[in-house]
């Protein structure tokens, strides 16, 4: 079904950032992705060219309608279209972070999740100079890894960090990564939260 051009938006100055850079950066790369140039998706959409290179530039703010379009065309959801993700780690250094006393209990929060996911969690034990398999978990899931005993190395195409004991890691799992070990073994705490959409 063919729509009427839309340029429904109000064009906005400045960086992209936050949901609307979010939007932009997942826009632009499933469209890549697909194989779709800015003009073949604007005829199957019926969204105008020009529109659809403001938002993929984060310069404007699209209706509901127009992202609702868009997310059809490049078989997305709308929430994987508006989905915000992890630009790079967040570490959390041992000693870092505010310990709750109950009772005669210490707790150290490290990371809450923002929505409703499903999780796995694993414990591993990496002997001295290894590199685990590489491993991605699909679209939306997010890594947790607690460094228990020893230290290990997270290594992603575009990031690597060291994690000592007490360190703690979030990333975004949809890319491949591997755990890397020293002269030293490394006990690490996994949790792997999948995205339920």
């Amino acid at each position: 079904m063919r729509h009427d051009k839309t340029s429904a938006v109000a064009a906005t100055a400045g960086p992209a950032s936050g949901v609307r850079g979010a939007i932009a950066g997942n826009l632009r790369g499933t469209r890549l992705a697909r194989g779709f140039s800015v003009r073949e998706l604007a005829e199957l959409t019926g969204v105008s060219k020009a529109l659809i290179s403001q938002i993929e530039r984060g310069v404007a703010n699209p209706t509901i309608e127009v992202l609702t379009r868009l997310a059809a065309a490049l078989d997305l959801t709308f929430a994987e279209l508006t989905r915000t993700h992890l630009a790079g780690p967040e570490v959390i250094r041992r000693g870092e972070g505010m310990p709750l006393q109950v009772g005669d209990t210490t707790v150290r929060s490290l990371f809450a999740a923002p929505d409703r996911r499903r999780f796995e969690l694993a414990e591993g034990d990496l002997p001295p100079l290894t590199r685990s398999a590489k491993s991605a978990h699909g679209r939306g899931s997010v890594e947790h890894a607690y460094v228990v005993a020893g230290e290990v190395t997270v290594e992603t195409g575009t990031w690597s960090v060291l994690l000592g004991e007490g360190d703690a890691v979030r990333f975004a799992a949809e890319l491949d990564h591997v755990y890397v070990t020293g002269e030293q073994g490394c006990r690490v705490l996994t949790l792997i939260s999948y995205s339920e959409d």
